[in-house]
């Protein structure tokens, strides 16, 4: 006697199948995504740019006490330094102050903050826009246009640890992930 599939179970197999078809097709450069388009308006991609790659980074957003305005004082962000990292996991390049990126093949961009969005949870930086432009030699980055920063998670600074002069010049190093979306022109 032939058993019955088990439908629920059929189902989440299925539903998994599909998810993971969405993942990959995601990950293909150029290929449109429905995370893509429900990005906030502020950090949308520019007319004329697609994207060419991702990579996510995992590092540091650095903060440092100093004098903020009426003799109070405040954590000011100074820096990242992240690892990024490809598809496959394996390190492609670095991330740091400027901000700058920087492939393992010595090509380098730079951006400037054109737009800014809240992240999903206030625990989490902001997602950007920025646009770039080349700063290095020939290779990966010397065609991106604009990067997203997007889906990060922690490097606020911290809420406490700077309020009095005896403060002044101390760091903070709040770990944090975010994907970098590098778009470049049509």
């Amino acid at each position: 006697m032939r058993s019955q599939p088990d439908m629920p179970r059929l189902a989440a197999a299925l539903l998994a199948a599909a998810a993971l078809g969405a993942c990959s097709s995601m990950s293909e450069p150029g290929s449109p995504s429905a995370a893509m388009a429900a990005l906030p308006a502020a950090i949308q991609a520019p007319a004329g740019e697609r994207v060419a790659f991702t990579w996510q980074a995992t590092g540091t957003q650095i903060y440092e006490c100093r004098a903020a305005g009426q003799g109070g004082w405040a954590w000011q962000f100074v820096a990242p330094e992240a690892d990024l990292f490809g598809a496959g996991g394996q390190k492609v390049g670095t991330h740091g102050a400027g901000p700058h990126w920087t492939a393992l093949d010595g090509s380098r961009t730079v951006g400037t903050v054109k737009g800014r969005a809240d992240a999903k949870r206030p625990a989490d930086i902001p997602w950007l826009l920025l646009s770039a432009k080349s700063a290095g030699i020939a290779g990966r980055m010397d065609s991106v246009t604009s990067v997203q920063r997007i889906n990060t998670v922690g490097g606020i600074a911290p809420a406490q640890g700077c309020a009095t002069q005896a403060d002044q010049g101390k760091r903070a190093m709040e770990r944090y992930s975010a994907d970098y979306v590098f778009l470049v022109a049509r």
